[in-house]
């Protein structure tokens, strides 16, 4: 079901009078830069946004639900060019200057309005019941590490591992499509540390020392990323004693889960225990929580979220931003009056060089409240 409430700001954000919250992390253009003349890094970005248009044109031309679907995803394509056109030519032509949110919402909304709703429904049912029948396994590989530093660095790449399974990445597309998802091959894979941005000791430390008492988790792609990376590592927290709100997406967007479809997974991968109580794997799931975030892109504005999750995150002391389009080309530098962690994987070139890493590295940033 779709959130009919009016969005609120995030409680969390930091209120200082010389701080404003900015979701997005990469500046495009500067008050010197002239208005209706597009930035070197405007067009950069604008190009990467082109090269995604067959990878969704494709996918969409296989939505079974929708009548004269090839059609439909050819004027989506031409539709979508037209206006990346428009935006090189003046960037401030279709409610710019353009940036990572309004380029990925004006994605969505022409997909809408040529009959789309969700492209991508099919690849995340699937991935979703092949993630399912892992799960047990994997959870398994991590409870058998008795050191609880190692069984945390364990569940940190298993959140990279996952969180490769990303169809708003035109390479990553590509692959998927020619070799599916492997989340086993993509932890052996993974490239060494240190990473581009590097706190996993620090964040450890903090967790092993004093557990947070409530977490705030922003998931991401459906799949090997929550059910294999999120899911473990938040059953890490709650077994340790943190309630844990995970936070999805109101609407359907790439393959991003929606709180709809969390929620249906969530319950395949907990059960109700002789005594009526529901268990996680073998932890209590009393503390565990679905709550729909109100985005509706692969980005994260924290301006903007359900009033239900605003209540539920107020006496929250760790923010989670996970993925790529949430955790790092927005939020990447947000403030908050809590305990929070960035993490995910490096899916776009431009990011990494913007970061100074590698193609599919790592990024794992925590910071800690200040009194």
């Amino acid at each position: 079901m779709e959130s009919t409430a009016e969005l609120v700001e995030f409680p969390l954000l930091k209120q200082w009078v010389d701080y404003t919250y900015r979701p997005c992390t990469i500046p495009w253009r500067f008050p010197s830069d002239k208005p209706h003349q597009a930035t070197p890094t405007e067009i950069l970005w604008i190009e990467l946004f082109r090269k995604s248009i067959p990878s969704f044109r494709k996918q969409a031309e296989l939505d079974s639900t929708v009548t004269d679907a090839p059609a439909k995803a050819a004027k989506f394509a031409l539709r979508y060019g037209e206006i990346l056109d428009d935006m090189l030519a003046d960037p401030e032509s279709h409610g710019g200057p353009p940036d990572c949110i309004l380029l990925t919402r004006l994605r969505d909304v022409v997909l809408r309005e040529v009959g789309f709703y969700d492209i991508f429904r099919k690849v995340k049912d699937d991935e979703n019941a092949k993630a399912l029948a892992l799960l047990e396994g994997v959870i398994a590989q991590a409870d058998a590490i008795k050191d609880v530093g190692a069984r945390i660095d364990h569940l940190v790449k298993g959140v990279f591992s996952g969180n490769i399974f990303d169809l708003g990445a035109a390479q990553l597309a590509e692959i998927f499509e020619s070799t599916g998802s492997n989340f086993q091959d993509s932890f052996e894979k993974l490239l060494p540390r240190p990473w581009v941005l590097d706190d996993l000791d620090i964040f450890k430390q903090k967790w092993i020392c004093k557990p947070w008492k409530k977490a705030v988790i922003f998931v991401d792609n459906s799949g090997s990323d929550v059910v294999l990376g999120v899911l473990p590592f938040a059953r890490e927290l709650l077994r340790r004693g943190t309630k844990v709100v995970l936070a999805a997406n109101d609407m359907p967007s790439i393959n991003d889960i929606t709180y709809e479809e969390l929620v249906q997974v969530i319950s395949k991968a907990k059960h109700v225990t002789s005594d009526g109580k529901e268990s996680f794997y073998g932890v209590d799931a009393q503390h565990l929580m679905v709550l729909n975030s109100g985005s509706d892109l692969p980005v994260l504005d924290l301006s903007h979220i359900s009033p239900e999750l605003a209540y539920a995150a107020e006496d929250a002391d760790l923010v989670v931003m996970e993925g790529m389009g949430r955790g790092i080309e927005t939020n990447l530098y947000a403030q908050f009056k809590c305990d929070s962690l960035n993490i995910g994987m490096v899916k776009h070139k431009e990011v990494a060089d913007f970061l100074g890493g590698r193609l599919y590295d790592c990024v794992i940033k925590f910071t800690e409240a200040i009194p």
